[in-house]
């Protein structure tokens, strides 16, 4: 079968498998490729292989009929693991299977399903090599992730132009970020949202406590109603000394919402600073404007999608290091809380 093909158009293609495993920031960002999917294979059954963890963000989700769940965190149980997604999958007779996950167990579990009996007549990835018959001729260097997947999908002419995350949020999460905001006062455009963690082993990606009390209280000295801060278990700390520097207009929600509260949140804010963090990737499902602040890790492949979105990044010959220690972070040091508000300014005019 050829590199090219026009899948869309193919009434063969009935019932599709699309995968995507990975952290919550690549699962949000892939949202918009299953939109691109979905539009372009309307009336078709599409099923996702996703993390458990990732399962509460589609379980609402009308574009996909059925959600398939293996936990590949535990390695012990690994030949388990593969044996349980096998048995799924050939189950379910896919004519096509999209695999946005790309990478060395997804390509042994579908060359394993090929040799076992079950073949997938179209298999869709990022690159021309076994097990995938259809794939992009070539992919651009340095690539955001989001880059690797269009190419892919467009290699099967499925058009790929979705400009941000889609998520399809149950009203659960409406009446509950509504609630938040009453409770709090927040009035739309008279707030701010910082998400200034990230998860536990990142902590380098942190622009710090202090900067962010610092431009926080800066802020509502400039008239600013209110910022809020957003966050999870790892970053309960973290905001907790941001709030001790800051006055009563802080409202600390961290621990508070759930993760398809932070859109909603996020949607009537005047502007979003962050972090590189999975959050970010949540919030940039609304067109809010958004500063997000990067150190060692590159904005070229780490940015949220879209055009409301700006990254930050002091000119370094250290930058995207991907480092876990550092003696000095300089990265971030670099990106003072008055540089921050200036590009703020910018962006919010």
């Amino acid at each position: 079968m050829p590199y090219c093909a026009q899948l869309p158009a193919n009434p063969a293609i009935r019932r599709i498998l699309i995968i995507k495993w990975s952290a919550m920031g690549d699962v949000i960002i892939a949202s918009a490729l299953f939109e691109d999917i979905a539009r372009a294979f309307p009336g078709r059954e599409i099923h996702l292989d996703t993390q458990p963890a990732w399962q509460p963000l589609f379980a609402h989700d009308p574009r996909f009929q059925q959600i398939l769940v293996v936990d590949w965190r535990n390695r012990r149980q690994r030949f388990q693991q593969m044996a349980i997604w096998l048995r799924q999958v050939r189950a379910q007779h896919y004519d096509l299977v999209i695999d946005l996950q790309c990478n060395d167990r997804s390509r042994l579990l579908m060359t394993l399903l090929n040799m076992t009996g079950r073949r997938i007549p179209y298999r869709l990835g990022n690159r021309r090599q076994l097990p995938y018959n259809i794939a992009p001729a070539e992919l651009p260097q340095p690539a955001h992730t989001i880059a690797r997947s269009r190419a892919a999908l467009e290699a099967g002419g499925i058009p790929a132009n979705t400009p941000r995350p889609v998520l399809h949020i149950p009203d659960t999460h409406r009446i509950h970020a509504q609630q938040l905001r009453a409770a709090h006062g927040l009035q739309p455009d008279r707030y701010a949202i910082f998400l200034p963690g990230c998860n536990a082993n990142g902590a380098l990606k942190r622009w710090g406590a202090a900067r962010y009390a610092a431009l926080a209280n800066r802020l509502h000295h400039e008239g600013l109603d209110q910022v809020v801060l957003i966050g999870g278990p790892d970053e309960v700390d973290e905001c907790r000394r941001i709030a001790a520097q800051c006055g009563s207009w802080l409202v600390n929600l961290c621990g508070q919402t759930a993760i398809l509260d932070i859109p909603l949140l996020c949607e009537p804010a005047r502007f979003i600073v962050a972090n590189d963090t999975g959050t970010a990737h949540l919030a940039a499902a609304t067109t809010t404007p958004m500063l997000v602040l990067c150190g060692p890790t590159d904005p070229r492949r780490v940015k949220p999608l879209g055009d409301n979105v700006i990254a930050l990044q002091a000119a370094l010959p250290c930058i995207n290091c991907y480092r876990k220690t550092c003696s000095h972070h300089s990265c971030m040091a670099m990106l003072t809380p008055v540089l921050v508000l200036r590009h703020l300014r910018e962006l919010t005019r």
